[in-house]
């Protein structure tokens, strides 16, 4: 009874109910996903698009399914057009700033912007971040440090605002995550 109550208020634009959703299905979406691809970078993108076009089209959802099993028929849906995208796009041609991102491995050594964060007393947090996925990590530096709005870092890492907004919600999640495991 509590999913469903939580279904209209989301239907409503409740974001805690989002939120809700999110953390109670997403272990189950991703491990579908995980299975399937093999490959837990894909897994969690998969979940991650899953989420955000599920939150864009939740008033058409039929209260008549298993919400868990529209969840899942939307991670398959997005996994085939996933491959599809694989498929179509096995060249692809790389400017030299993108080739360079990708070489740029991230260094573990503290720079100098992190040597003064550490005298304001950031340093822990820091390297709390630092134990997110790079993709996590971007997301944070964007949003709390850079601090753009959500259309900005939609722009700027080239993903739809409801991706940006679900990666931050799980960023988030797993950070306070890593701070209480450390405590």
């Amino acid at each position: 009874m509590e999913i469903k109550t939580r279904i209209e208020k989301a239907k409503n634009g409740d974001q805690i109910a989002f939120t809700f959703l999110l953390d109670h299905y997403w272990n189950e979406v991703y491990g579908f996903m995980l299975k399937r691809t093999e490959n837990e970078t894909d897994a969690e993108d998969i979940t991650i698009e899953t989420f955000a076009k599920a939150f864009d089209k939740i008033s058409n959802y039929n209260p008549e399914f298993q919400f868990n099993t529209w969840l899942i028929a939307i991670a398959k849906n997005v996994h085939i057009d996933l491959l599809r995208k694989k498929k179509s796009s096995l060249f692809v041609e790389m400017t030299e700033a993108e080739d360079y991102q990708a070489y740029n491995i991230a260094d573990s050594t503290p720079s100098a912007e992190d040597e003064l964060i550490t005298e304001q007393n950031l340093s822990q947090l820091l390297l709390y971040i630092k134990e997110l996925k790079p993709h996590y990590q971007e997301v944070i530096q964007l949003r709390y440090f850079q601090e753009l709005t959500y259309q900005e870092i939609s722009d700027k890492i080239q993903e739809p605002l409801s991706n940006v907004k679900i990666k931050l919600l799980r960023a988030k999640k797993l950070l306070a995550e890593i701070i209480k495991d450390h405590r």
